[in-house]
């Protein structure tokens, strides 16, 4: 009896003390969190030779590890405290996140072409910032625009190719159109993809004449 009373009152001090299980441990707590990933990310996530998992180890003082387990890719991160884990679970669902059409993303500038620029929406994932669609103004280089790499520009995502799986991009969307702004028109393509008659010294190009067989026919 007295076993059992003692074993009541130190319950009764833990539930006084604790009623229940905290829900989230202090922030310098160990801890480890594990998530499911498309298995199809498994080889972006760990990266050429583990590069790229490697170097999230390194930036956020986690340990990552990931198995394919039915069909789906199981990922498991320990670290030492909360800002470890939230770092290193914002880079891989970063990496195994799907750009969506029509969203906002804050780009940085990667690499600069003559018909536009590469700009990075998410990790590893790049998408096609054409000339035109950097601003309402005709630009003649992406340069004139003030563009360089490394910068920061706001995009929004305006189609991904069905075949290619490339993004389009645009900036000007974002900006004001200028008042009394008109869009230049295109010129039409010829149907059926008729060709134009082929020129000769800058004229049209005429049937040759067999001058052989007119002389056979003068002489008849």
């Amino acid at each position: 009896m007295q076993a059992k009373a003692g074993r009541e009152h130190i319950l009764k001090c833990i539930t006084d003390t604790i009623a229940e299980p905290r829900a989230e441990l202090k922030p310098q707590v160990p801890r480890i969190v594990q998530i499911e990933i498309p298995k199809e990310f498994i080889g972006a996530v760990i990266g050429p030779g583990g590069k790229i998992i490697q170097q999230m180890q390194e930036e956020t003082g986690a340990t990552i590890t990931i198995d394919e387990t039915d069909g789906v890719g199981k990922v498991q991160v320990s670290a030492p405290n909360k800002d470890a884990i939230d770092a290193a679970l914002g880079k891989i669902k970063a990496i195994v996140a799907i750009p969506e059409v029509g969203e906002v993303y804050e780009g940085t500038v990667r690499s600069i072409m003559p018909y536009g620029c590469f700009v990075e929406i998410m990790p590893g994932k790049d998408g096609l910032l054409h000339i035109s669609e950097i601003a309402w103004k005709r630009l003649e280089t992406v340069e004139e625009a003030g563009i360089k790499e490394g910068d920061h520009i706001q995009v929004k995502l305006l189609e991904i190719d069905p075949k290619t799986g490339k993004y389009k991009l645009s900036h000007r969307v974002l900006v004001e159109k200028p008042e009394g702004y008109v869009e230049r028109e295109r010129r039409p393509r010829r149907e059926g993809g008729e060709r134009r008659p082929r020129r000769e010294g800058g004229r049209e190009r005429q049937p040759r004449h067999n001058n052989h067989q007119e002389n056979n026919e003068a002489a008849e």
